[in-house]
């Protein structure tokens, strides 16, 4: 299939979904990018415990992080090692940008999941409309597709609202549950930041 024949292809995605079409492939481009931003923010999964992590990078502060735990763990490292005052305060601070940032587009990707099959539901709407005024007419087929454009259109954007929202809610799933995991790391390494510092106090 050539470039043309795929722009033909989407020209008659676009006239079988109707009005409501342009808002689900802007839903579906948001999702995606969002999806896509947060699994390379989350991309690399901890190969050893956060204890062996910590102990790792105390003893080689030279290697470079591969994830965001242990970015924020080097960054921990080093603000221990500035002898700060209030500890677990500066740590809050510095870790939250680590926070947000895994937090980030998860707001925008549970919206698209929402509003993607009541997009789909409008368009069904439109289409059933559209269908009942050529019954009323006796219209098979219109500039605007009667009844077998009606019918058309209605099936198939549910479909399209379904296809954006049912793996946008599978992923966003996952990578909430990543997320989550994520936090339980980063506070495990200000408890063993602030322990260690205790410790070497006493």
């Amino acid at each position: 299939m050539n470039v043309s024949e795929y722009i033909l292809l989407i020209k008659e995605l676009f006239v079988a979904g109707g009005i409501v079409m342009p808002p689900l492939v802007l839903c579906i481009l948001l999702l995606w990018y969002g999806v896509g931003y947060r699994f390379w923010i989350m991309k690399e999964p901890k190969s050893m415990s956060v204890r062996d992590m910590f102990r790792y990078y105390q003893e080689h502060t030279d290697k470079p992080a591969k994830s965001i735990v242990a970015q924020a763990m080097q960054q921990g490292i080093e603000l221990k090692k500035k002898n700060v005052r209030n500890l677990r305060r500066h740590l809050d601070a510095t870790f939250y940008e680590y926070e947000r940032e895994i937090g980030k587009f998860s707001t925008l990707i549970r919206v698209v999941v929402l509003i993607s099959p009541l997009l789909g539901l409008l368009g069904t709407v439109i289409g059933m409309i559209e269908t009942f005024d050529s019954l009323a007419t006796m219209t098979l087929f219109s500039q605007t597709g009667g009844i077998a454009g009606g019918i058309a259109q209605a099936l198939f954007t549910t479909q399209m609202g379904l296809t954006v929202a049912i793996p946008g809610l599978l992923m966003n799933s996952l990578l909430n549950r990543r997320q989550r995991q994520i936090e339980q790391d980063l506070t495990q390494v200000k408890d063993l930041l602030c322990h260690q510092k205790l410790l070497s106090i006493t």
